[in-house]
């Protein structure tokens, strides 16, 4: 998806970038342990507000509800929030439970987050309560920042195929027929290089369970090349070692419930300025008309090593490639798009599909791999002509399609994608439509049903479903009414 502008992403946050913010740990005397412990975290700031969490863990009696409350001192206001039902009363901010997570046995622990209003710089709060207990007691008030704990998800005993082609389709180990059917989670591949996080909101298994809830057997994980490589524009604390930990653990918990991980990268290095560009800048903050041959094989090949021995991960080379938009000619984006190298109007040398193949096969990968066509992946109609060649033959067509595309009717999808899913597993690894209605998104699902195809609706975030699209408006699972016409599609192919 060509996201939505820098200022809609940042409607809460200004046009200031984030700064990493500190995370305030419970420190208590001599060892002491108090009933209940809260650790607060401000993970970004601009000049009108910031982004924050909290811990809360409960060391007293089993909790069947949770309220936490804390002051602000400041002239605060919470705005929104997620994991928890927020309300500000004056200074006083309120953190309740939702319905799936008000369980809070001995020694268990549960986070929320929440966006806030401030003009001025802010202290933390000092004091927590937990249904009127306070938290924290005998607690350093001038702590040093710490890194929070990560926790394994839970094992639902549900575990995600390894995938192969078999013809045109995807197939387990049993030779069972399979459709990726689900979601994207945007927020991996800008969060970082905009230095606000790794993730835009949660992705805790809370988050994780409310996705496959929807009977999403599918979850598209958009990358970041830069903040993957860990490069020095980056800021240490979102990428390398951190941003690879945080997507391998986010894989975990995909898989944990059951479902299929793709990992795609999404935004990429070297300076485009010409026809159709995001940015003017060098640096990965935006959609670039196609790989760079820097570094993007050096991302593949270590996230090939990262993920070759799980074959239930699947493989997105490439977000959306544009290089029709930058050539004259039809045939000179297409050898661009499958060869790389110097291609007619960008201006950095080009890593092309098979460049990016043969990066993942060298390192022995045998997992399936997903190309995706020209016009930001609404174009297949020579993917045929100029597929890579993959020695594994485990190669599938991606497919981008919305309201607004070129090809965006039965009469195209006939045309073009008919022949292509004819030969290969075909994915549309984004469907979507800017109407905040679901009335296209309808069309397109019947179509791909009837073939047996796959797709994912873009995207499992709470932005503004006119102008992103977004599928949620709570990451409890609460659906735009866009994402309303996914979820009960995908709940009714059960029944």
């Amino acid at each position: 998806m060509r996201h939505p502008p820098r200022s809609v992403l940042l409607a809460v946050a200004g046009t200031v970038a984030l700064v990493a913010g500190a995370l305030l740990p419970v420190v208590t005397a001599q060892g002491a342990v108090p009933a209940c412990t809260v650790e607060y975290s401000v993970t970004g700031q601009w000049d009108a507000g910031f982004q924050g969490a909290v811990k809360i863990t409960n060391n007293a009696a089993a909790l069947s509800s949770w309220n936490l409350t804390f002051d602000f001192a400041d002239g605060q206001k919470v705005t929104q929030g997620w994991s928890a039902k927020w309300s500000q009363s004056g200074t006083t901010v309120t953190a309740a439970n939702e319905s799936w997570n008000g369980s809070l046995g001995t020694g268990a622990s549960v986070s929320a987050g929440f966006i806030a209003s401030t003009s001025k710089t802010h202290a933390a709060p000092t004091t927590f309560k937990l249904n009127g207990t306070t938290c924290n007691a005998d607690s350093d008030p001038t702590p040093t920042p710490t890194t929070p704990p990560t926790t394994d998800p839970p094992d639902t005993g549900d575990e995600p195929p390894a995938l192969h082609v078999f013809g045109n389709k995807l197939v387990d180990a049993g030779g069972n027929t399979r459709r990726l059917l689900g979601v994207n989670r945007s927020g991996g591949e800008f969060m970082c290089v905009q230095g606000r996080g790794i993730w835009d909101g949660p992705v805790g298994d809370a988050s994780v369970k409310a996705i496959a809830d929807w009977n999403v057997d599918t979850v598209r994980i958009p990358l970041n090349e830069e903040c993957w490589l860990g490069l020095s524009n980056i800021d240490s604390a979102y990428g390398g070692t951190n941003y690879v930990n945080a997507v391998k653990e986010l894989v975990t918990r995909v898989e944990a419930h059951g479902m299929t991980p793709i990992v795609e990268l999404h935004w990429n290095y070297g300076q485009y300025t010409g026809n159709s560009a995001g940015c003017s800048d060098v640096h990965a903050s935006c959609q670039k008309p196609m790989p760079d041959m820097q570094y993007t094989p050096s991302f593949w090949t270590s996230v090939a090593n990262t993920f070759k021995n799980d074959q239930a991960v699947v493989f997105d080379l490439f977000n959306e490639p544009y290089p029709d938009r930058a050539t004259s000619t039809t045939t000179q984006a297409w050898q661009c798009w499958r060869d790389g190298g110097t291609c007619p109007g960008i201006g950095y040398e080009v890593a092309g599909m098979q460049d990016l193949v043969d990066s993942v096969r060298a390192t022995g990968a045998r997992n399936v791999i997903l190309a995706d066509g020209l016009a930001y992946s609404n174009d297949l109609s020579q993917w045929l002509t100029y597929k890579p060649t993959d020695p594994t033959g485990n190669l599938a067509a991606a497919y981008h399609v919305y309201n607004f595309n070129t090809c965006a009717n039965e009469s195209c999808w006939n045309s073009t994608l008919a022949p292509v899913a004819a030969q290969v597993p075909l994915v549309a690894g984004e469907i979507g439509e800017n109407t905040c209605s679901h009335g296209f998104v309808d069309q397109v699902m019947k179509w791909f049903d009837d073939r047996g195809l796959s797709y994912l609706g873009w995207t499992w975030n709470t932005w503004d479903c006119s102008t992103g699209p977004s599928l949620i408006s709570g990451y409890d699972g609460t659906p735009t009414a866009y994402g309303a016409g996914l979820r009960d599609h995908l709940r009714a192919l059960d029944g």
